[in-house]
């Protein structure tokens, strides 16, 4: 037993340091258990079968599902229109806002996507950053408390209830507590948080969608370029192919977008043909979103007698009509060691080799319409493709490289697709799953996993890279942590203590003692640990006092995610940590007095509604 404790002082005293990352001490922590002779090969590697761990690595591709679709872009867009020009509204909202969010979305997401839309709101309403950010990180954490997939601490104590024989909780059972909570974080920030919250100076003004269209108009002078024409009943388009006719030779010309009419009467044609090619038909009533100037443009409508059709002003026309999830827009510049400078090339042929189309170029930024240049370091185009297709481009890294971030400005696009509403399809299918039980919660997170990555919601190598691997295998490695703690008696030592000297007095008193030890845990290690350590503690000592586990394991999912003190407890509150300029002393000052709010609320409702 006392090799057993070394090796979980020492754990968290890794953790506590923050030398190496959370996982790798997970493992090394593994590891010594089974090294010391204290689990065998089978319990060791015990975690990474646990259905825990699977359903946490399914519920973060169905997030990422919904990101990537557009739906999380769209909610905190609506959250902050909704605010308008109030600070007091914006931070009740933002709040508001990640906390549901962050019910079915996991904390980190949630954050992620709120936080550009919050910061570039900040600005734009007159405020700083750093009197919305920390709001919208606990109000992450708070919401998590609202269903049992909204972070790992409720899937954990649940699945060690079920593990020990008892009744686990519903889906929506946490909500009970988890909405009190945040009402108490909503009313605690309007009344009390907002005069803690520092007023840090930040310069963080963030390019968003709109601002990088606005700068790619002014720089590629393209407001006056483009069009949309309709083929007319009359025109010598009418079912013909593109290939039959050179527009780009002929006209200087190019054709970008077809936009079917009537796309359901029409047996196998969608309703939007993206990158059209030789063999794409025209048909009735087609509208063409064409690239050229005004004279070529003129001759193409009077030859191919084809209607004008009015555009929104260009950069709406870019953002609403020109991306959305799939397709995108990018700038890219030619490296001054690039094989490319000082060779003779058509830049429209050139960019159809990686699947793009070429909006606009220049030089010195200067545009030009040159469609055959000779290539200077420097030289920058607009590119329009796949976002997958632009990705790609990076792999031309030593010769082109992409400006900004088109994975990240893909999040931003708020229009919705029919995959967007496969992946909402996804995610109420699987509450739906849990919440009749009709399949194990890990089979359920599965599924809906594997609908979102079998529709192409989300490509299986951005799947992959929307896991946190880092909590996953932190998870898995931590759970052998639990059983060697069960195995040699040291759950049984620590319960047994916890119950000598609070048990003794009252239930309520061993209740405040498992938030207070769970809480100084969290503080400093990640909530998922701190739920592995200390779910199978509590589950004995309710035990030993033959009372209900059940309101321990909801204060255990509780303080597990109640890191308010410190900007390393939980991985939200790092993120805002940079951006809203705060220092270590700003989280213990705000976050104190929340964090004694929590322990009260909990303390006088978790008894009334799971009674010992």
């Amino acid at each position: 037993m006392s090799l057993m404790l070394a090796i979980l002082i020492v754990t968290i005293a890794l953790f506590i340091w923050g030398k190496f990352t959370p996982d790798i001490i997970a493992l090394l922590s593994m590891l010594s258990l089974f090294l010391f002779g204290i689990l065998d090969l089978t319990e060791t590697l015990s975690g990474f079968s646990n259905p825990t761990v699977i359903m946490i690595a399914a519920l973060f591709i169905i997030g990422e599902g919904l990101s990537q679709t557009g739906w999380t872009a769209l909610a905190g867009k609506k959250f902050i229109k909704m605010a308008g020009k109030s600070t007091t509204k914006l931070l009740l909202i933002t709040t508001l806002g990640s906390g549901l969010l962050s019910g079915v979305v996991s904390n980190t997401g949630t954050v992620a996507t709120l936080m550009p839309v919050t910061i570039s709101s900040a600005w734009s309403i007159g405020t700083l950053p750093s009197k919305l950010l920390m709001p919208v990180a606990f109000g992450s954490n708070t919401g998590g408390l609202l269903t049992l997939t909204g972070t790992p601490p409720n899937i954990i104590v649940n699945n060690t209830m079920l593990e020990s024989g008892l009744e686990g909780f519903s889906f929506f059972e946490f909500a009970l507590i988890g909405l009190p909570l945040l009402l108490i974080a909503l009313l605690y920030f309007r009344f009390i948080g907002y005069r803690l919250l520092p007023n840090n100076k930040t310069n963080n003004k963030p390019v968003d969608i709109s601002t990088t269209l606005h700068k790619w108009i002014e720089a590629y002078k393209v407001d006056g370029d483009y069009y949309r024409l309709r083929v007319r009943s009359v025109s010598p388009l009418l079912n013909t192919k593109l290939g039959d006719w050179n527009f780009e030779k002929e006209f200087n010309v190019s054709i970008l977008r077809i936009k079917r009419r009537h796309p359901n009467r029409l047996k196998g044609n969608d309703p939007f043909i993206e990158f059209p090619t030789n063999s794409t038909e025209f048909l009735y009533h087609d509208i063409i979103t064409v690239k050229g100037d005004t004279e070529a443009i003129n001759a193409l409508m009077i030859k191919f007698r084809l209607g004008l059709l009015p555009l929104e002003p260009i950069e709406d026309e870019l953002k609403n009509n020109l991306i959305n999830q799939e397709v995108g827009m990018a700038e890219v510049l030619v490296t001054p060691n690039s094989v490319l400078v000082g060779r003779k090339i058509r830049l429209g042929n050139f960019f159809k080799r990686f699947g793009v189309q070429l909006m606009a170029a220049s030089r010195n930024s200067t545009p030009f319409t040159e469609r055959e240049i000779r290539i200077k370091a420097g030289d920058a185009f607009l590119i329009r493709g796949i976002w997958s297709d632009i990705d790609q481009l990076k792999s031309y890294h030593e010769n082109l490289v992409i400006c900004g971030s088109p994975e990240g400005m893909a999040k931003t696009v708020t229009n919705l697709t029919s995959k967007s509403y496969i992946a909402l399809f996804a995610l109420v299918l699987m509450i739906v799953l849990l919440v009749f039980k009709i399949v194990p919660g890990a089979v359920a997170a599965l599924i809906s996993a594997g609908i979102v990555l079998i529709s192409g919601c989300v490509p299986i190598t951005k799947a992959y890279k929307g896991i946190s691997w880092i909590s996953v295998v932190m998870i898995a490695a931590m759970i052998p942590m639990g059983i060697a703690l069960q195995k040699t008696g040291t759950a049984e030592l620590i319960a047994n203590g916890l119950v000598n000297t609070l048990g003794s007095l009252h239930p309520v008193v061993l209740l405040a003692g498992v938030f207070l030890l769970t809480t100084s845990f969290s503080q400093v290690i990640n909530n998922s640990a701190t739920a592995v350590l200390m779910a199978p503690i509590v589950i004995i000592a309710a035990n030993t006092l033959n009372i209900s586990a059940a309101p321990f394991m909801i204060v255990v999912a509780i303080s597990a995610s109640t890191a308010f003190l410190t900007p390393v407890g939980t991985t939200t509150n790092a993120m805002v940590m940079t951006a809203g300029g705060y220092k270590f002393m700003d989280y213990l000052k705000v976050g104190a007095p929340l964090l004694l709010l929590f322990l009260i609320t909990t303390l006088l409702l978790v008894p009334l509604i799971w009674p010992f």
